[in-house]
C-alpha cells in the first residue's frame, strides 16, 4: 500500500554553490608558498644575524619592517604614486594593444608590414628609452606613462593577435555562408573569442607595467618608489631601501592577483570567458 508520505514529491535542494570549492582550491595553492616565504625571511633574518652582516650592506627583514612602521607615511605617498603611474599606464597599454592586434588581425597587408616593426621595437633595451623619453617629454607624468605602454602593451597584442586567430574555420565559413561581412565577423565570433587570450595578456601586462614604472622613476622623478628606492641607496639607508623594495614587490603581487580576480569575476558573469586552455 502506498501511502501519501511515499507519493510526496522530495524537496530539491538547492545546488551548491562553487565559491566553497574554488576558495579552498585557491588556499591548497597558495599556502605552500606562504610557508616558503615565511622560512626565505627566517633563514634571511638568522643568516644575517649569524654572520654579522652589516645593515648598510645587507638589511635584516626585522629591520626593514621597522623602517617600514617608521616610515609609513613617506611609503604610502610614494606607493600612491607610483600605483597611480601603473594603473594610468597600463590603461594605456590596453588600449593599444587591442587596438593594434584588432587592425593586424583585420586586416593581412597591415600584419606583414607592421608585426616585425612591433617585435623590433619590443627587444630595443628600455632602459635606455627612459632617458630619451624624459629628454623629450619632462619629468612630470608623461614620460613615465609612454614608457610603461613601450613595455607592457606587447603580451596584450601578441596574446590578443593569437585569440583572435583561434576561431573555428567550419564556423567562419558558416559566418561566411550566410552573407556576414569580415566587420560582423570580427565583432561577433573573433573578438569573444580572443578574451580568454586578452586576459592572458593582461596579466603579463600588469606585471611589466609596475617594472616600467619603478625604470621610469630610476631615470627621473621626484616622488615615487622608484626614486624612494634609489634616494635610500645614496644615501646608504638600506633599510628603507628594502622597505621600499618590498612595498614594489607587493605592489606588483596585489595588481596580479586583481587582474586574475577580475578575470574570475568575468567568468562568473560571462561562463563562455574561459582560461586559453579551455577556450
Amino acid at each position: 500500500m502506498v501511502t501519501a508520505q511515499q507519493t510526496r514529491p522530495k524537496a530539491e535542494t538547492a545546488p551548491k554553490g562553487p565559491g566553497g570549492e574554488e576558495f579552498r582550491a585557491w588556499l591548497s595553492r597558495t599556502w605552500p608558498s606562504v610557508l616558503v616565504l615565511i622560512g626565505a625571511l627566517l633563514a634571511w633574518e638568522l643568516a644575517v644575524e649569524i654572520f654579522n652582516v652589516s645593515s648598510f650592506v645587507l638589511a635584516k627583514p626585522s629591520e626593514f619592517l621597522a623602517a617600514t612602521i617608521e616610515q609609513h607615511e613617506l611609503l604610502l605617498a610614494a606607493t600612491w604614486v607610483t600605483t597611480e603611474e601603473i594603473l594610468y599606464g597600463f590603461l594605456l597599454s590596453v588600449v593599444v594593444g587591442v587596438v593594434l592586434a584588432v587592425a593586424i588581425a583585420r586586416f593581412p597587408w597591415l600584419e606583414r608590414a607592421v608585426y616585425p616593426l612591433v617585435v623590433l621595437f619590443q627587444v630595443v633595451p628600455k632602459v635606455a628609452l627612459a632617458p630619451i623619453f624624459i629628454l623629450w617629454f619632462g619629468y612630470g607624468l608623461a614620460p613615465k606613462l609612454l614608457l610603461i605602454v613601450v613595455i607592457a602593451f606587447f603580451p596584450i597584442t601578441l596574446n590578443m593577435i593569437v585569440g583572435l586567430k583561434a576561431v573555428d574555420q567550419d564556423l567562419l565559413l558558416l559566418m561566411k555562408s550566410v552573407g556576414s561581412s569580415r566587420n560582423q565577423i570580427m565583432a561577433k565570433i573573433q573578438f569573444p573569442t580572443s578574451l580568454p587570450y586578452l586576459f592572458a595578456g593582461m596579466r603579463i601586462a600588469i606585471t611589466l607595467a609596475v617594472i616600467g614604472a619603478v625604470v621610469a622613476e630610476f631615470a627621473g622623478a621626484r616622488d615615487g618608489l622608484g626614486y624612494l628606492i634609489q634616494f635610500a641607496s645614496t644615501q646608504l639607508d638600506t633599510p628603507l631601501m628594502f622597505a621600499a623594495l618590498t612595498l614594489v614587490s607587493l605592489l606588483g603581487l596585489v595588481l596580479y592577483y586583481g587582474m586574475s580576480l577580475l578575470e574570475f569575476l568575468l567568468r562568473r558573469r560571462f561562463p563562455h570567458i574561459k582560461s586559453p586552455e579551455s577556450a
